[in-house]
């Protein structure tokens, strides 16, 4: 009788180590393996994002055994750290963000302590560093700022990091020259309209929800060009960051601007872990670059998509499940 139970404990220990390792390599060969996506807050491009891979994904969640959720986070620092401790498989972050996290860079949240685990999958839209004000504020440039009401951004978010840089390459101190909220990116449309803040930053794909709702209110708005020495000095000096233009005319009729606005800003890239599977990357890559139209048509941020230029902005090394993918396609 033992003997037998001896048995029977064994088998079932095999068992479940089998069961395991499927669910490690993307549940290809057992159970059913499960992938969290950490994006932004709702009213940004992040979380649709996330939903639009997401779905491409669980379509086909019987041949790859694999299931993807998405969360609504409070953006890049967050999910970098996520995907670091195991909490997320995969997260949308800001390329200046990836590039800080993997080298460890000064001034930034890991200084001193690089993320060598990080790993790139790929780039998607381009982000602008986006500046809105109330007409009444009287905002209509960066150092107009000085003794405002201003949001850069909640603590662990892209945008506060962005704001952070270009108002000190601008002279002025985000502490002592400003009011400076620390409110997440939802929030800040509503705050705007409501009177309780002059201006907020918020980096972001465009069309934007936060700023169709900000602009759709009563009172009126301007978004407010980012430019100038400040600007050229900072993309000069930071690879991540390039020059870019806001589309206010075709997406925000209702803003006081006569056309659109320049600015800069970074790319918004999907990062994994080295811990993660090369079967699920593989599998969420394949489905995305496979039906590029058809992710391209899920939100209006990513029509000038192409393939080849969704290997740019990444400075973490490519997971191996992305590598097997692009070089199958003819990518690399």
């Amino acid at each position: 009788m033992k003997k037998v139970l001896s048995v029977i404990v064994m088998l079932a220990l095999i068992a479940g180590i089998c069961f395991a390792g499927a669910q490690g390599e993307g549940g290809a060969k057992g159970g059913q393996a499960f992938a969290t996506i950490g994006t932004g807050g709702v009213t940004g491009v992040y979380y649709p994002t996330g939903g639009a891979i997401s779905k491409m994904v669980n379509a086909k969640s019987a041949e790859y055994n694999l299931r993807v959720t998405v969360e609504s986070t409070g953006g890049s620092v967050y999910n970098v750290n996520a995907i670091m401790s195991g909490d997320l498989e995969f997260g949308i972050v800001q390329s200046d963000r990836q590039f800080q996290a993997y080298n460890g860079s000064a001034d930034s949240d890991w200084e001193g302590k690089p993320q060598e685990k990080l790993r790139a999958v790929f780039s998607i839209h381009p982000e602008s560093v986006t500046l809105l004000a109330s007409d009444e504020s009287g905002i209509k440039s960066i150092n107009d700022l000085r003794g405002k009401v201003v949001n850069i951004g909640n603590p662990g978010s892209g945008q506060r990091g962005n704001a952070m840089d270009i108002l000190e390459a601008a002279g002025i101190d985000p502490m002592a020259d400003l009011k400076a909220e620390g409110l997440q990116a939802s929030e800040s449309a509503g705050m705007l309209q409501d009177g309780r803040i002059d201006a907020y930053f918020y980096t972001v794909g465009h069309p934007s929800g936060s700023f169709i709702e900000a602009t759709s209110g009563s009172k009126k708005v301007r978004f407010v060009p980012i430019e100038g020495p400040a600007v050229d000095a900072l993309v000069k000096a930071n690879p991540y960051y390039a020059k870019s233009i806001i589309p206010v005319k075709a997406n925000y009729p209702n803003a006081v601007n006569g056309a659109d606005v320049p600015s800069f800003g970074v790319k918004a890239t999907l990062c994994t872990s080295a811990d993660v599977s090369d079967a699920i990357v593989y599998a969420i890559v394949k489905e995305v670059f496979d039906n590029l139209e058809d992710f391209k048509a899920l939100h209006p941020a990513y029509a000038i998509l192409k393939a080849e230029d969704m290997l740019t902005g990444l400075s973490a090394p490519l997971h191996p499940g992305a590598e097997k993918y692009f070089m199958e396609a003819g990518l690399r």
